[in-house]
């Protein structure tokens, strides 16, 4: 399970829940008014074991800049995210899943390894929580990776219903890196479950 584009005013009740129910997520941070504005939010994803994760500094389509704009976008990130809490990220999703070869060539120099995702419950165009659970749960199979946005109001009542259901279909939720495992995730390679 993955979530986007936070840490938000709701990132701390998700990680209030994720904590009840015992599991751990992979967040792919921005850092313009996220990290930047939330460091006790990226330090508890961290300190609760939590996948600390890049999605941009400004959500810039990274195919549609030059290179040395994408490299600034992503090292804020890591440069930031280190700052914090001592880690660097070692995951990026880019903006809108768009990537290409400049694209992995500077993530390879930078240490991330690029994920994809193959469940997204479109929750940036709706707050129906129901909708969102309905959309995951369609979508949802074996090895998959579930794209949510702890950004937007109807995403976060949605995730106990999600787990719920999850489990009661034996699956097991995990971090990205989990997932990969036993292999380590390469830099510059695009995971696409």
């Amino acid at each position: 399970m993955t979530f986007d584009a936070g840490p938000s005013e709701h990132t701390d009740r998700l990680l209030d829940i994720l904590k009840r129910e015992k599991v751990h997520a992979t967040f792919f941070m921005l850092g313009a008014h996220h990290v930047d504005e939330r460091p006790a939010e990226v330090k508890r994803i961290d300190a609760e074991g939590h996948e600390l994760a890049n999605h941009t500094w400004s959500h810039r389509i990274l195919t549609d800049i030059e290179p040395a704009a994408a490299r600034r976008e992503m090292s804020r990130v890591q440069d930031a995210v280190r700052r914090i809490t001592g880690k660097t990220p070692k995951l990026m999703r880019p903006p809108q899943g768009r990537t290409d070869e400049s694209v992995s060539a500077i993530s390879k120099e930078l240490g991330l390894a690029q994920v994809l995702w193959s469940v997204t419950a479109k929750d940036y165009a709706t707050e129906d929580s129901a909708l969102i659970t309905k959309r995951v749960l369609e979508q949802t199979e074996r090895d998959g990776i579930i794209l949510l946005h702890d950004i937007y109001r109807g995403t976060v009542p949605a995730v106990p219903g999600i787990l719920k259901e999850l489990k009661r279909r034996g699956y097991t939720v995990v971090t990205v890196s989990q997932l990969l495992a036993p292999a380590k995730p390469q830099p510059g390679m695009v995971y696409r479950p």
